[in-house]
């Protein structure tokens, strides 16, 4: 049986595979398994982005925590970096997010921090599985007053954005800047921040109805944002995804500044000031080749994880670094918060803009971006990691591997939470890149179904 736990939490179609009845067992193990050793009663944070099945799942789920005796505190609408940073402010024993992050609306997702606002390691999503897999063996459910119960709670989000203010007092007086919301949980805290902080601000994509987050909008679709920011001759353009844990940003001429580059600039902007610890970046496998020439010849040491910002996060930790993401767009400032954050991302980048006031197109020229080709393969959900098994797609792999030494190099690997296989090739020729990305995509996708 597949693992329930992706690389970021448990996903799937909202009642169909992610049922109010999983929702209500992950919270009843969840609740369980993360407050056990408390000798009080635990409470427990739960917030949701927009979409429509947001509510019917936190209900459910709060229902579990409070049958295994937990509290729960519904804090509603809110993205999800507040949630693991009020998890530590309030000091509640857990937190959980219900969103399927830049999925369509039909996707939902449950997603835990501990009490420090981290995500789960393996282990204990492992605990929580086996836990459901058992029917909950083990696990007395209280009566009469021993019960949980459900506060809620309308002030969260502005204790989110005065954190963010707190943390990056940049004043932006009067710079005109496009914020796409995707539909989703930045629609109040991105636009009512950047305002506080003197930004004239043109939102788009903030009428949110349950229905349309991320509907040609957000981090995974920049079109309308590029042409955007050309027409109101803005100073920059942001796009956060539905739940805005991630952030990417088009400069002044419509061109996309994605998470390498963004992590380059500012990552260079706290190596001269001193901020930047160790002098070093954790980054993924998928970061472009560009960043690594880029770090090598500005002195800033580079560590790589697998995909997921919950690696990149896991090595922060263990050796010191205070900066690391993904070209996606996830970026951890774990001095300020204890995930990718969308918002601390955009005021960060802001903050460089105004402290070196260049613009964004001069300072994205920091790194050069070498061409990659990402093409997705469609495959059966419980075959995905087994592709290699194939012998005629182990042998295009080696034959591409031989093609692109030395001069690029290509990444398989399977999504932790899609159906799908996603192939990589980076390399000087674009046309030639995409060609055979898109033939061995094909192979993949033809062999598997």
């Amino acid at each position: 049986m597949a693992r329930l736990f992706g690389t970021d939490g448990v996903r799937g179609v909202a009642n169909e595979e992610l049922t109010p009845l999983l929702a209500m067992q992950l919270g009843q193990a969840g609740a369980y398994v993360l407050t056990k050793e408390r000798d009080h009663k635990p409470t427990i944070m739960v917030g949701c982005d927009t979409r429509i099945s947001g509510g019917m799942l936190a209900n459910a789920l709060m229902a579990g925590a409070c049958s295994v005796g937990a509290n729960a505190v519904y804090v509603g609408v809110i993205p999800t970096p507040a949630i693991a940073y009020l998890t530590r402010k309030y000091k509640v024993d857990a937190g959980v997010v219900i969103s399927a992050s830049h999925n369509p609306v039909e996707f939902n997702g449950i997603k835990f921090f501990d009490g420090n606002g981290y995500k789960l390691p393996d282990s204990l999503e492992d605990e929580i599985e086996s836990l459901i897999r058992s029917d909950m063996k083990g696990v007395k459910f209280p009566t009469g007053s021993s019960v949980g119960k459900i506060k809620y709670r309308t002030d969260a989000r502005e204790e989110y954005i005065n954190h963010a203010v707190q943390s990056v007092p940049v004043n932006l007086d009067g710079m005109k800047i496009v914020v796409d919301c995707a539909e989703g949980a930045a629609f109040y805290t991105s636009v009512e921040t950047l305002k506080d902080l003197g930004g004239n601000i043109v939102a788009i994509h903030n009428n949110p109805d349950g229905t349309n987050i991320n509907a040609n909008c957000g981090s995974t679709h920049l079109e309308e944002l590029k042409a955007r920011v050309v027409y109101e001759k803005a100073a920059l353009g942001l796009a956060f995804d539905g739940d805005a844990d991630r952030l990417l940003a088009v400069d002044e001429n419509g061109r996309v500044v994605d998470g390498d580059q963004i992590m380059a600039i500012i990552g260079n902007h706290m190596k001269n000031n001193g901020t930047l610890k160790k002098n070093m970046i954790v980054v993924t496998i998928m970061s472009n080749l560009g960043f690594s020439l880029m770090a090598k010849e500005r002195g800033i040491a580079i560590e790589q994880t697998k995909v997921g910002d919950r690696y990149v996060l896991e090595r922060m930790k263990e050796i010191g670094a205070n900066l690391g993401g993904e070209q996606s767009g996830h970026i951890i400032f774990l001095d300020e918060n204890t995930t990718g954050d969308g918002l601390l991302s955009a005021l960060h980048l802001l903050q460089v803009l105004v402290e070196t006031g260049k613009s964004l197109s001069e300072l994205s020229s920091v790194m050069e971006v070498l061409p990659q080709a990402l093409v997705n393969a469609k495959v059966p959900n419980h075959k995905k990691e087994s592709y290699m098994e194939y012998p005629e797609i182990a042998a295009a792999i080696e034959e591409l591997n031989r093609t692109f030494e030395g001069e690029g190099r290509v990444l398989i690997r399977p999504s932790g939470t899609e159906p799908l296989v996603r192939v990589m090739i980076e390399g000087k020729d674009q046309a030639m890149i995409q060609r055979e990305a898109q033939k061995l995509a094909d192979l993949i996708q033809n062999s598997m179904l």
